[in-house]
């Protein structure tokens, strides 16, 4: 569960990442309808991608830190280590 592995100050600072990459998401909006040049769009497509992969790499370690962390402590390792290598699969595509 991710309220258990993120403190407050984690949590605020995804929360303000997001906010920033739904902000980007409107401008790539708002270029597309001013027709903008394809190139500066694929830009900005890769700068939010990357922005987004951030937070998702914040998760995924506060993640292996504490749920992964704490499952193979209760011996649930094998079960906990297929479900993140499910999700390293689906991050990674």
């Amino acid at each position: 569960m991710i309220i258990n592995s993120l403190s407050k100050l984690d949590q605020d600072n995804l929360i303000l990442r997001l906010k920033r990459i739904e902000g980007q998401v409107r401008g790539l909006q708002r270029m597309i309808e001013q027709d903008k040049y394809c190139v500066d769009l694929l830009t900005q497509i890769s700068a939010v991608r990357g922005a987004l992969k951030k937070v998702g790499f914040k998760i995924l370690d506060r993640h292996t830190h504490g749920c992964v962390k704490r499952a193979i402590q209760n011996e649930a390792g094998d079960k906990i280590i297929n479900e993140l290598m499910d999700v390293l699969t689906k991050f990674s595509e």
